[in-house]
Formats: structure tokens, C-alpha cells, sequence
């Protein structure tokens, strides 16, 4: 019966939702008390079915019981119970349960955390994730059944995609569903500001923690991802502009530019519309992201033959999220005000600046993604869009972002005099441009030739980092007490901020050693041959059957040798699954702080010999460096304490009650 308690506690859950979705509503618009109060045993009781639903899967799937059709098709004995577990989410149904979990742990989390908010906000915001948990509910329990029974039962699974059985499918969906998910609190922050005209200083104040948590969730899912298809799919590379990909870089691009957009709205009262619909948009790309996976039409566009309903039901519920949202912008948006003033050249306009710039970078993402599946629609012809497109489009559009990303924190607000500011970065500048200079003379890279294209993104690279280093030597500098006194008196969010802004430098760097100064051969090679890439020898000593527990593998050994020692011993495998006899070449790769070295073995080339692809990839661990470092500055401006405290009356503080006009809005120059 645990199947049918998992289908029960479902129901009792959509039941929760509907209830916290109208009366705290209905409390906060007309003011009962009584009914707002609802909201929050609402959310926890919510929280609780959701995941006694996901445990009774969960348990089907570890318990190998077969009598469900989805862990039929997921799961097999043979199975390592790690993947068992795992395999809930391995394919539609349980993605989407996994979903409606995160999105239920969020609700309890917004409940538990705000309670120092006033009561009508946090009722309607957590009445209106309540109605985006009564959507997906409603689509488990009608369209995509997680524990509908086979009947008879089978004898044995299908079991999961071999491509899934890695320890990256554990860690990997639950983070990047956590960014996915996290967004919604954003939009339900921004919706209710909507809703109840005040869209103030203290609600973009109140939104950012929850934002920036999201964000670094979603940050360390895309560096999982991208780890995973690294060392899984064999072919070297760490990122393709994989539609799947770019679903989720999508709402971290928009995600970015609303971070910066709360930071002005809650500073200076500015940007107030522009926040608002960068909160619609995040969330939307969200709901997009599972749309274009989950429906299938990412395989084929139609795909909706095959199964029409769970594809038109998410474009559906799509539609009415960001279609209502839209119209409710659009007729709260006239009535919002300018807010603070500011010149032309100051931290608003810069912060400005880069946010067009990041959703101009999000909309050729978006172009890149939905043209070949339009063009299908529309012609019948299939084309693919991949790396040069994007290559062409996307890179140079972040240019100016990332020289905008370290000019902005050294401005002044409302007023930034153009001498002051060259002064303030002369030393950056100066660092950044060295630095592209010599890095070519210094780096082992450089003696293979080097092109004005890499000294120009190193450029880049050194600029985000030489910036950031400067604005904290100017913030530490002066000021009452010693350095660390000082170090010490700094918001969690300003280490944050320089963190992440670093990270994106560090990012560059890797990405520009890993891509444009990669080594890389695909040869035959027969037992005890020999070659050299790169400055290392690669000797294909040994290759012996091996078997997992659910696989039979040939396992190499290779060893490379640098300047006549020892420098690693790899083993890569060609793997069989028996339950499905697919083949999967698991890579080896050994890790260093100056490059990577990555073998994949491919396919038996005659009587002891095999193809196989060798890399010398430079500096690749700072693409993932990088990537910890963001996720690094997210956490700790996420946990910012002064986001746990009320806000307090300021002087800079903005206040805006539709349709009133009156605006106010004073404050100081600086600000973190």
C-alpha cells in the first residue's frame, strides 16, 4: 500500500494548497487576521504530505517494487542502491515530484524565516506559491502519476540510463532544481509587492537574500552539470550550448541582472519596474526550462503526439503564471514612479547599463535555443544552432558586462565625476593591461602561439580580479581602527559581492586556457604503443576485463610520463550494462592546478589495440575554481545578517503606496 499512500498524500497536499492559496489571500485583502494566519500551518502541513509522497516513491524505488510502472522503467535489481535512490528523479515523473518538493521546502522556508515581515506580505506571497504548488500537483496527480501500478507487475525493471548511474545524478538535479524552484520566491515576492502597491526599499531588501540563494543554488548546479557531462559523455568538453544547457543558464543570466536591480531598488528606490519584471522573468525562464525538457520537445517537436497532454498542460500552466503576471505589471506598472534620480554617469546608471546587457545576452541564449524548434514547427526543416552561433553572439555581448561588472562598485550613487572614477580604477587598469601583456611570456601555453582574441579575454579576466582587489584595498584603506578591525566591520554581502566578481575572473582565465590552448589527439593505439601530446608520453601499458555490479567493463591502463617520471597512471573503461547492453566509455582524467589529463577509451581497432582520445587540457580546474568561488560570494551574501533584521527606518529609505504619487528619496552617496 505504499504506493497508494504516496498517490493519498498528494491529494491531502493539493487539498492544503488550495486553503493556503485563498485564505490568506482573502484575509490579506480584506484584513482578517484569522485567515492570514492560515498561511503558514498551511505551508508546513503542505511541506509534510509532499515529501511522505516522495518518501512512499523513494521507498518503491529502493524497495525494487516493480508493481509501479514508473519504477519499472526507471529502476532494475541489479541496480547499486545509491542510483536506486537516485532514480526517483531519473525520469518525468519523479523530476516533477522532486520539484513540487523543492517548491513546498521553499513555502516552509519563507514561512519559518519571515517572520519579522508584515503578516498581509507574507500571506499573500505564501498563498501565491501555494497556487504554483496546486499547478504542479495537479499535473502529478492527473497527467504524470509517479505511482500508477503495472499491472501485472513485472519480473524485472528497464533499469536507469546508464549515462545516469553516477554519483553527479545524486547531487546534481536536487541543487539545480533548488535554483530553478528558488526563483519562484522572487516572483512571489514581486507579485505580491504588485499586489499590495508597496513596492518599497523594505521589499527589495526583503526579496534579496532569497534571491541570491537561489541564484547560488542554481550557480552550483550548472558547475555540477557541467562537471558531470566533463568526465561522463567522453568527448571532452565542458560545455556544448545544449538546449538542456542553456534552459538553465537562461535564468542564472536573468537571475544575475535581478540581484543588481534589488541592490539599486533597495539603495536608491530606482529601478522598481525593472525589478519587478526581471523577478517575472527569472521564474518564467524557470517554468520555460521545464517545459522545453519535460515535454518532450526538445527530442522531437512532435513529441506532443506521443503524449499531448503533459506537454500542453506545462504550456498551459506556463501561460497562465507568466501571462497573468505580465498583465498584472502591466496594469500596477504606470502607477510605480521613478523613484531616486540619478545622472548619467553614477552606480545606477552602470548597474543599469549591465543589466540590459546580461538580459540582452539571455534573449540570444533564448533566440539560439527556440529558433530550430519554431523553424521545425513552422517548415519541417531541421537545423541545429550550437557553439558557433552562440560563440558569435553571446560572447561579445558580455564584453561589456564584465568591464561594466568592475567599474560599477567604484561609483559613486546618484553622481560619479568622471576624473574621480578614472582615478579610483587607474590602478586596475593598469594591473589588467600588464597583465594580459606577460601572461603570454609567463605561461606554458604561450609557447604554443598566442592571439590577440586570448590576450584580450585575459585582459577580461585580470580586469574582474584587479577590480575587485581594488575596490577592497579603497574600502579598507581608510577609516577609524587597523586593517583587520576594518576587514572586520564589513558586511558578509560586500565579501560576497567581491567573491563572486573574482570568481567571474578566475572563470575567464579557465575558459580561455582550456579552450583555445587544449591538446588533443584521437588515434589507434595497440598494446605498449606510445605518443607524445603536449609535452607528455602516453603509454598504453594494459587492458584487462573488469565488471561492476551491474556492468562488465575492459579497463586500461595508461601512464603518462613528463620529463622521463611519472607524472599519473589513468584507467579508463568501456562499459557494458547488461540489463540494456549499452556501451559507455567512462573517462579518466587526472586533475592538477595547471592542467588536466584526460584519456577515453574508445572502441577495439584490431588484435590488441583500441581508439582512444587523449587531452592536455591548461588550467581547466580554474573553470570550476571559478565557479566555487560564485557559488562562495552567493552564500555569503545570502547569509548577510542584515537581512535577518527588521529594517529599520533609513534616511535613504523609499516609500511608494499605489496610486499615491508622492515620492521621497534621500540618501548617501556610498552604500555597500
Amino acid at each position: 500500500m505504499i504506493p497508494e499512500m504516496g498517490v493519498f498524500s498528494l491529494v491531502l497536499a493539493l487539498l492544503v494548497a488550495v486553503v493556503q492559496g485563498s485564505l490568506p489571500m482573502a484575509g490579506a485583502h480584506w484584513g482578517v487576521a484569522r485567515w492570514m494566519r492560515v498561511a503558514r500551518p498551511a505551508a508546513l502541513g503542505q511541506f509534510l504530505f509532499a515529501s511522505l509522497a516522495f518518501a512512499c516513491l523513494a521507498w518503491s524505488f529502493v524497495d525494487n517494487d516493480f508493481s509501479v510502472r514508473y519504477v519499472a522503467s526507471n529502476s532494475h535489481a541489479d541496480l547499486p542502491a545509491i542510483y536506486r535512490f537516485a532514480a526517483v528523479w531519473g525520469g518525468h515523473e519523479g523530476s516533477m515530484l522532486l520539484w513540487l518538493c523543492l517548491l513546498t521546502g521553499w513555502t516552509l522556508a519563507v514561512a519559518l524565516f519571515s517572520r519579522q515581515l508584515p503578516e498581509p506580505f507574507v500571506a499573500r506571497v505564501l498563498a501565491l506559491m501555494a497556487w504554483l504548488s496546486v499547478g504542479f500537483l495537479l499535473f502529478l496527480l492527473f497527467l504524470s502519476n509517479p505511482f500508477t501500478r503495472l499491472v501485472p507487475a513485472a519480473l524485472q525493471g528497464r533499469d536507469l540510463n546508464p549515462l545516469l548511474q553516477d554519483p553527479g545524478m545524486v547531487v546534481h538535479p536536487p541543487i539545480l532544481y533548488m535554483g530553478y524552484v528558488g526563483f519562484s520566491v522572487a516572483f512571489a515576492f514581486a507579485i505580491a509587492a504588485l499586489l499590495s502597491g508597496q513596492l518599497d526599499a523594505a521589499w527589495a531588501r526583503w526579496s534579496r537574500p532569497w534571491t541570491v540563494a537561489a541564484w547560488a543554488f542554481l550557480t552550483l548546479g550548472i558547475l555540477l552539470g557541467s562537471a558531470w557531462a566533463y568526465y561522463v559523455l567522453g568527448w571532452g568538453g565542458w560545455w556544448f550550448w545544449d538546449p538542456v544547457e542553456n534552459a538553465s543558464f537562461m535564468p542564472w543570466l536573468v537571475g544575475t541582472a535581478l540581484i543588481h536591480s534589488l541592490v539599486v531598488t533597495e539603495k536608491r528606490g530606482a529601478f522598481r519596474s525593472w525589478t519587478v519584471l526581471l523577478a517575472i522573468c527569472a521564474f518564467s525562464l524557470s517554468l520555460l526550462g521545464t517545459f522545453l525538457v519535460r515535454s518532450g520537445v526538445l527530442t522531437s517537436v512532435h513529441a506532443f503526439a506521443v503524449d499531448p497532454g503533459r506537454g500542453l498542460f506545462i504550456l498551459a500552466f506556463m501561460t497562465a503564471v507568466v501571462g497573468g503576471s505580465l498583465l498584472l505589471f502591466c496594469w500596477r506598472a504606470p502607477r510605480i514612479g521613478l523613484g531616486g534620480r540619478f545622472e548619467v554617469l553614477s552606480r545606477e546608471s552602470l548597474l543599469l547599463a549591465n543589466n540590459v546587457v546580461l538580459a540582452a545576452a539571455a534573449m540570444a541564449v533564448l533566440i539560439g535555443t527556440l529558433y530550430p524548434l519554431a523553424l521545425d514547427v513552422l517548415t519541417g526543416q531541421k537545423i541545429s544552432v550550437g557553439p558557433p552561433y552562440f560563440e558569435a553572439v553571446f560572447v561579445p555581448i558580455m564584453v561589456p558586462a564584465i568591464f561594466l561588472m568592475g567599474v560599477g562598485p567604484m561609483a559613486r550613487w546618484k553622481q560619479a565625476p568622471l576624473p574621480e572614477l578614472a582615478m579610483r580604477l587607474r590602478w586596475a587598469m593598469a594591473a589588467s593591461g600588464a597583465a594580459a601583456l606577460l601572461l603570454p611570456f609567463v605561461l606554458p601555453a604561450g609557447q604554443r602561439g598566442w592571439s590577440a582574441l586570448s590576450t584580450f579575454a585575459l585582459l577580461l579576466a585580470a580586469w574582474a580580479v584587479a577590480s575587485a582587489i581594488a575596490h577592497a584595498w579603497q574600502r579598507l584603506a581608510g577609516g577609524a581602527g587597523g586593517w583587520v578591525e576594518r576587514a572586520g566591520r564589513q558586511p558578509r554581502g560586500w565579501y560576497g559581492m567581491l567573491a563572486a566578481h573574482a570568481g567571474i575572473g578566475v572563470f575567464i582565465f579557465g575558459a580561455t586556457m582550456a579552450n583555445g590552448f587544449e591538446s588533443k589527439q584521437e588515434l589507434r593505439l595497440a598494446l605498449g604503443a606510445r605518443v607524445t601530446l603536449a609535452g607528455y608520453e602516453f603509454i598504453f601499458q594494459d587492458i584487462v576485463p573488469s565488471s561492476g555490479p551491474n556492468y562488465d567493463a575492459q579497463r586500461a591502463t595508461v601512464l603518462v610520463m613528463r620529463d622521463a617520471r611519472l607524472a599519473a597512471t589513468l584507467h579508463p573503461e568501456k562499459r557494458v550494462y547488461r540489463a540494456q547492453q549499452m556501451p559507455l566509455s567512462q573517462a579518466a582524467i587526472d586533475v592538477g592546478a595547471t592542467r588536466d589529463l584526460f584519456v577515453a577509451l574508445g572502441e577495439p581497432a584490431g588484435e590488441r589495440a583500441w581508439t582512444m582520445r587523449l587531452h592536455v587540457k591548461p588550467f581547466m580546474a580554474w573553470i570550476w575554481a571559478g565557479c566555487v568561488l560564485m557559488v562562495l560570494g552567493g552564500l555569503l551574501a545570502a547569509t548577510d545578517r542584515r537581512y535577518r533584521l527588521q529594517l529599520a527606518t533609513r534616511s535613504s529609505e523609499v516609500t511608494v503606496r499605489m496610486p499615491a504619487t508622492a515620492i521621497v528619496a534621500t540618501g548617501p552617496q556610498g552604500g555597500a
